[in-house]
């Protein structure tokens, strides 16, 4: 199991530590970096500075946001900072949700998700292996376009730039059990949200038939100390913010896993509680036990026996999340 960095997004500005840290992480041996975004910082720009300091560290996305960007606009950045990195390139893509799909990007979400999914990495790839011109006459993407508010004008096209691999890879942010099950046919690796190595089978059948050399990346929040309750505060506002706010009441993608993951009534709970304001209350009403389950928290030896249950199922890469850097020396201490 390779160890990856997640730095996520930006808060109010920049990130000070966000590439001594990924330094860091490539002295100390770890595979990659990942960047994110939501409605602030975007996912490339970060990740193109961080390119430019290192030289080893693989360099992915976590995730791109593909309302954010057309497929082909995607494949651009993706081709251009793989040459400037010599093939670190790692893309990264998720479809977020309503909320933030038509609130922020303006765009309607898609009816259906797992198509527009399938159309969107269908044009990524065709740019990637450059055969000819892009075509797609699909649902949520046609290349060209084809709409009655087009000029009729727009000419099939094949990129300019010879991109650098064409089996660049691609992975998927999918929660629910058919878009977890169509990543395993149609992209190079899957970003699970929320991962538990003590709940198997969460995901048995959407994983019932993994392809050779197929890519599971979680993300987990990882801190050495000794007092784990203190440790998991962190976690839990995490899961406070997301289970309860990032997300329509009756449409919360994270707030449904929550829930199949076990935990169904607390998922509600969080929520009721984060729409009505108290936000406090929402995150002192995730239980400990599910913060613990998808983190490693607590002293080294805690963290190193819990490790060994990350290590027996299909996960091929932990990213972690810590801004800490005496927590990365030790993961990777023990992951060695």
């Amino acid at each position: 199991m390779r160890l990856g960095l997640a730095l996520g997004y930006w808060g109010r500005g920049p990130s000070a530590d966000h590439l001594p840290l990924a330094q860091e992480a490539e002295r100390l041996g770890y595979h990659s970096v990942w960047t994110a975004e939501s409605w602030g910082s975007d996912v490339f720009t970060p990740l193109t500075w961080i390119a430019a300091h290192t030289t080893r560290i693989r360099l992915g996305t976590a995730v791109a946001q593909m309302a954010a960007r057309s497929p082909t606009t995607t494949a651009m950045h993706a081709l251009t900072l793989d040459h400037l990195s010599g093939g670190r390139m790692m893309l990264g893509l998720g479809l977020s949700g309503p909320q933030v799909v038509e609130g922020w990007y303006g765009r309607p979400f898609p009816k259906s998700p797992l198509t527009a999914t399938r159309e969107y990495v269908d044009v990524v790839r065709q740019v990637l292996r450059r055969e000819g011109p892009v075509e797609l006459d699909g649902r949520f993407h046609q290349h060209p376009y084809r709409g009655e508010d087009g000029t009729g004008l727009g000419k099939p096209l094949k990129p300019i730039t010879h991109p650098l691999r064409a089996d660049l890879p691609i992975l998927l942010g999918a929660e629910g059990p058919k878009n977890i099950a169509q990543t395993t046919r149609i992209a190079d690796g899957w970003l699970p949200l929320y991962w538990s190595p003590t709940r198997p089978g969460a995901y048995e059948a959407a994983l019932s038939d993994l392809p050779a050399d197929f890519l599971v990346a979680p993300m987990a929040h990882v801190r050495v100390c000794d007092d784990v309750a203190e440790g998991l505060l962190p976690v839990k506002a995490m899961l406070g913010f997301y289970i309860g706010g990032m997300g329509h009441a009756a449409r919360n993608f994270h707030a449904d896993l929550m829930a199949r993951m076990g935990y169904e009534e607390e998922a509600r709970l969080i929520q009721e509680l984060f729409l009505a304001g108290r936000r406090q209350e929402a995150v002192l009403a995730v239980p400990d036990a599910f913060a613990d389950e998808i983190s490693l928290v607590g002293p080294r030896e805690r963290i190193a026996e819990r490790l060994e249950l990350w290590r027996k199922g299909p996960v091929t890469d932990l990213l972690v999340l810590s801004p800490d850097p005496h927590t990365l020396r030790v993961l990777a201490e023990l992951n060695s």
